[in-house]
């Protein structure tokens, strides 16, 4: 499979009246052509911001890009000039925000913002424009697609904007799709029908999704691999069997603990105590360390190597040092 996105060492950092944020820092990651990839973890631990620096939409100042690389097909979206990286947005690559109501502009009819794209990018003819927002309207499921592009957003209900984002997304036909948080704002039965919908558009089009939320429940169904963020950090990264059934984080274990489960006889979801860290001054050993409880003297001092335990599976966490294992077995912690 071909590699259509390699994220290497990045930092992302934000000037403030308190200090400086240290909001990413040190992520790496990559995407297949045709893959889904979901970037997971709770508020404030990196995920939109490494999503808005792919599409570069950090606003410098307060907030830069301190170091690393985005290859998009070999070319790094980092030193590109803000002219070149214009035409890469929505072309090439496109995102989808969390809420559909502020993503679309109240005073224009849904055709205009259809067809907005395919003019200003793909140079086609009004006529063109139209049939190409028809086509596109049905893909996504919006019914009577004539009679609704002559409508504004506020005749539309959420799911259905929502669905009209996408298809503006989807309109210039990119490789990539970035999703941040594409299902936050809507119902549990609508937010079922938009997942679906990316799978069946995935397979259609063969678009690269990157999926960004804090819920593990939902990226179930549609991912392919996982990567979880904690502290502007990637501290474990898997295929979706890996992580849902193998995952080795503590901090990927409580994620997974606090999802509910129809399975089991017990109500009650297992919160994960305690907050993360302060990213003004972020720790030098593990970010999770305070709220680990596995926790031992070299996390809160050294942040943990990386360990492969497979072709796919990565975690930063010093319980899988095999110093750590040999203690183990011998105390019993852990289990």
């Amino acid at each position: 499979m071909e590699k259509i996105l390699e994220v290497k060492d990045l930092h992302v950092t934000f000037k403030t009246y308190g200090g400086e944020v240290q909001a990413v820092r040190g992520v790496d990651f990559h995407l297949m052509k045709g893959e889904t990839l979901a970037i997971v973890g709770e508020s404030g631990c990196g995920k939109s911001v490494t999503s808005n620096s792919i599409m570069r939409l950090i606003p410098s100042p307060p907030g830069k890009i301190a170091n690393g690389s985005i290859l998009y097909k070999g070319k790094d979206l980092v030193k590109v000039s803000d002219k070149d990286m214009r035409k890469i947005r929505g072309v090439d690559i496109s995102m989808i925000f969390q809420d559909p109501m502020t993503a679309l502009n109240p005073t224009l009819t849904i055709g205009d913002q259809l067809t907005e794209g395919l003019k200003q990018h793909k140079n086609v003819s009004g006529s063109e424009a139209k049939q190409q927002a028809l086509d596109m309207m049905k893909l996504v499921g919006i019914p009577n697609p004539e009679e609704r592009l002559k409508q504004y957003p506020h005749q539309f209900s959420g799911g259905m904007r929502q669905r009209i984002v996408i298809a503006m997304a989807l309109i210039c036909e990119p490789d990539l799709l970035i999703a941040d948080e594409p299902t936050t704002a809507l119902d549990v039965t609508i937010q079922a029908q938009i997942l679906e919908l990316f799978g069946k558009i995935q397979k259609r089009t063969g678009v690269s999704i990157i999926l960004i939320t804090h819920d593990l429940g939902v990226v179930a169904k549609i991912a392919d691999r996982i990567a979880v963020m904690y502290a502007g950090k990637i501290i474990e990264s898997g295929t979706k069997k890996e992580i849902f059934y193998q995952a080795k984080h503590p901090y990927t274990q409580g994620l997974l603990n606090s999802v509910p489960r129809l399975d089991l006889e017990e109500d009650d979801l297992i919160p994960i105590d305690g907050t993360p860290p302060d990213l003004f001054s972020p720790p030098a050993g593990c970010p999770f360390t305070a709220r680990c409880p596995y926790a031992m003297e070299v996390c809160d001092k050294v942040y943990p190597f990386h360990s492969k335990l497979s072709g796919t599976h990565h975690v930063d966490c010093w319980l899988q040092d095999e110093r750590a294992k040999l203690a183990a077995a011998f105390s019993g912690a852990g289990k």
